[in-house]
């Protein structure tokens, strides 16, 4: 996968913003932190760059997060999935909300299905799978909602363009 300067410089935008505002704004659910704001970015990255790239993002943005203490290795699966739902719906729907949706099935659901062996074997827990949707999709609906006002807005603007039309070309 051959990435620009542009496109890495986005990624690591992305990453900046979903890790330091990460934990500005999170909702506390058993053993996992739900991050709304991961999944806002996860909207506006799959549009943005594309499934893989919003892929690395995500991991990036849960690797940090980790580091710095304030994740959880639930981000991983949650996280991961749903970005690279959002960037394939988007790239198959061509919309916005097709995106959010992507998010929301990709964390809220099958990321959360994936976390209960992650939370068995790394943390010790064995709750189920519906201790995991609930939280995981909260937070995938709220966040997905925002990424898909945020993608509305700048698409509005004039100031700032998001460069789709020449990613659907390259893809």
């Amino acid at each position: 996968m051959k990435i620009s300067v542009q496109k890495l410089s986005l990624m690591a935008m992305f990453t900046a913003v979903g890790t330091l505002a990460s934990h500005m704004f999170w909702i506390p659910a058993g053993v996992a932190k739900a991050f709304p704001v991961q999944h806002a970015i996860n909207v506006i990255a799959g549009v943005s760059l594309g499934p893989l790239p919003a892929v690395i993002v995500a991991f990036s943005i849960g690797l940090l997060r980790n580091m710095f203490g304030v994740g959880s290795l639930l981000a991983f699966p949650g996280g991961m999935i749903g970005a690279f739902l959002a960037g394939y719906f988007y790239k198959k729907g061509k919309t916005y909300a097709v995106a959010a949706i992507g998010e929301w099935i990709g964390t809220g659901i099958i990321g959360a299905l994936v976390a209960m062996p992650v939370a068995a074997l790394f943390l010790g827990s064995e709750a189920g799978a519906f201790f995991f949707i609930l939280p995981f999709l909260t937070s995938s609906v709220v966040g997905g909602l925002i990424g898909w006002m945020i993608l509305r807005v700048i698409k509005k603007s004039s100031a700032v363009k998001l460069n789709t039309d020449a990613r659907e070309k390259s893809a």
